[in-house]
């Protein structure tokens, strides 16, 4: 199930996730998340050719969409760990309200409130094939100028960019800037 949204980022219902993303997706509560080694390169994944929307398409790391009732936060740490194997060691919110809408060639629509955070984790991912194609660690200058990236990849990264050119310096967001659903479940 996935958290529908009105206009103001109020929760307003759930629907299943398996069918929210269509011709007219609803605007619903989701994350992005863009990992970091030690070296400060982000780990870019590539969907899964399998995926309903942007199949096979480079991304940020990992997204998903926070359960009802589960903290966003939490639902970053369980989508890294059941997409890419790996163990949060910090999880810092950096784009509160960091929203978008997107359409496939197809016509199905991505319609998300979607806090962004950065993620520092040890260890080798161990992707999940029915989520993830393959991987790549990327020095974080060379992110901004990649090309073929999903569409909400490309507009984080540019205002990821205007928080600075050292990921393990951006600012750690106010978490009272969440959409009102996600800030009513926050710890």
């Amino acid at each position: 199930m996935v958290v529908l949204l009105d206009e103001a980022g109020r929760a307003v219902g759930t629907h299943a996730k398996a069918t929210v993303h269509h011709r007219s997706t609803p605007l619903h509560l989701a994350f992005s998340s863009y990992v970091f080694d030690d070296r400060n390169r982000l780990l870019l994944t590539q969907r899964a050719h399998s995926k309903t929307t942007w199949p096979g398409v480079w991304t940020n790391s990992c997204c998903g969409h926070p359960l009802p009732g589960e903290p966003v936060e939490d639902a970053v740490r369980r989508r890294l760990a059941d997409e890419l194997g790996l163990s949060a060691d910090r999880v810092d919110l950096v784009l509160p309200e960091f929203r978008y809408r997107a359409e496939m060639p197809e016509g199905i629509v991505e319609n998300e409130l979607c806090p962004v955070y950065r993620v520092t984790c040890t260890g080798t991912p161990d992707p999940d094939p029915d989520e993830v194609a393959t991987y790549e660690w990327v020095a974080w200058p060379e992110v901004a100028v990649r090309t073929g990236l999903s569409p909400w990849c490309v507009l984080q990264v540019t205002e990821l960019a205007r928080l600075g050119e050292n990921p393990s310096a951006w600012p750690i967001a106010d978490p009272a800037l969440l959409p009102p659903a996600a800030r009513s479940i926050s710890g």
